[in-house]
């Protein structure tokens, strides 16, 4: 029996294939465990809750990177290797994907305004690669690489948005 798609199939082989292409083809970028690891983010991304999944000890959910941060060296109920590479995820999300909504998430009001998304999402993937077991695990190594590649990575995700953008509407309108 031939086996039947979900709609969360359809859109992970959706981002699979942009984002196979985008960094493959537009950026030089030949990494399967890396771009794996970046179409994987998206499909969780889709979710709000998963977005702002970091919780603090009373259970409010933390919305800015500072607290974000602070849970991190104080939580003791949760690996601080998980908050760190959601911090990185968070914010390679924001910069790459949706950098217009850098403006709301960095108003002087709020406690990330002085926050610089790029170099604290590079050092939250570094930490959260030193934290997450031996040095040579694959999900280290890719995380090592996010650090690094941050730029590179926020940018390909930029034009996967753009490709994405660009694809036909199908369905109900």
């Amino acid at each position: 029996m031939p086996r039947v798609l979900s709609g969360s199939d359809q859109l992970r082989n959706l981002f699979a294939a942009v984002t196979e292409q985008t960094f493959q083809v537009e950026f030089g970028v030949a990494d399967p465990p890396l771009i794996d690891y970046l179409s994987d983010m998206l499909v969780r991304f889709t979710r709000v809750d998963v977005i702002f999944k970091v919780r603090d000890v009373v259970g409010r959910r933390l919305e800015e990177v500072a607290e974000m941060m602070m849970e991190a060296e104080q939580c003791t109920s949760k690996p601080k290797a998980e908050i760190h590479r959601h911090i990185g995820d968070f914010t390679l999300f924001w910069t790459g994907v949706y950098p217009e909504g850098l403006k709301r998430l960095k108003a002087l009001d709020r406690k990330d305004a002085m926050i610089d998304y790029q170099a604290q999402g590079k050092r939250s993937y570094y930490l959260a690669s030193q934290l997450s077991g031996e040095p040579e695990e694959p999900r280290s190594g890719v995380l090592r690489r996010l650090s690094q590649e941050f730029e590179l990575c926020s940018e390909g995700l930029r034009k996967v948005r753009e490709e994405w953008e660009m694809l036909p509407r199908t369905g109900c309108s």
